[in-house]
């Protein structure tokens, strides 16, 4: 018997085989969970489609989050094949390169805007597009990092959008909540995915934090992928509204220092 047994979830997200998204619908996959997947058009074809045929799903379906009538569709597809939804996993952001390599200053404002549209606002899209198919019990969850709490070199307007991210999950488990829906955030640490890849001098940052971080290791997306499993578990019944860190316990640190 599995965890997720019997119960169905849908991924948006998922880049590649490195990235977070791909990490978490493995571990739902191998605890029972009839699983989506779905993410940008232009992934579908040469990523997720291949990646999606290693565990046996059929449902992939391209999504520009920041399109209503693509985020309808998508879920229009799911009721009528799936029926009722469990877990709702929400693995997406996005900002302009030339808004993380400067100045937070000088970010643009078409540049904000598009940052807290599809890192921000999507959660809300989509939380309300599955809200129909969504049982009592059921979890969705999000992605974000210790950029929205702190001042992060090169994270910039990301940080803003995540800390946004982060106020809509608790305004959303609290709307949710007495339908018996919870809504919760896993804020990773640094890992090397795609996404990672935009912001600069990533891997610098990656290379001295398990130098820092009390487990004195980097963070892995199989990590995350736990905790995901977790909260999209019966064993997180109780657990809503909450930023689960998964950083290595880097971001209990006042002053970090090497040995």
């Amino acid at each position: 018997m599995g965890l997720l047994d019997g119960r169905r979830a849908l991924v948006f997200g998922v880049a590649n085989d490195h990235s977070i998204a791909w990490g978490i619908a493995k571990a739902l996959h191998a605890e029972g969970a009839t699983l989506g997947l779905s993410s940008l058009e232009s992934l579908i074809e040469r990523r997720v489609g291949p990646l999606a045929g290693r565990l046996g799903i059929d449902f992939v379906e391209p999504c520009d989050v920041s399109d209503d009538a693509q985020i309808a569709r998508v879920f229009d597809r799911w009721r009528d094949e799936h029926g009722e939804l469990d877990v709702l996993v929400h693995a997406l952001a996005f900002a302009n390169r030339e808004d993380l390599d400067g100045a937070f200053v000088e970010t643009s404002r078409a540049g904000f805007l598009q940052a807290l549209d599809v890192s921000a606002y999507s959660l809300t899209a989509l939380a309300r597009a599955a809200l129909p198919l969504l049982r009592p019990g059921a979890s969705i969850m999000t992605l974000t990092y210790l950029g929205a709490e702190r001042a992060v070199p090169h994270y910039n307007v990301m940080g803003v959008a995540k800390a946004a991210l982060e106020a809509s999950v608790r305004y959303l488990a609290a709307d949710l909540g007495p339908r018996g829906i919870r809504v919760n955030a896993i804020s990773a640490g640094p890992v090397r995915t795609l996404a990672a890849s935009g912001v600069p001098r990533f891997r610098d940052l990656y290379a001295r934090y398990r130098d820092v971080a009390p487990i004195r290791r980097n963070i892995t997306t199989d990590d995350v992928a736990g905790t995901a499993l977790w909260l999209a578990s019966d064993l997180s019944s109780g657990v809503t509204g909450e930023v689960v860190h998964v950083d290595g316990g880097f971001s209990i640190l006042g002053v970090g220092l090497a040995d």
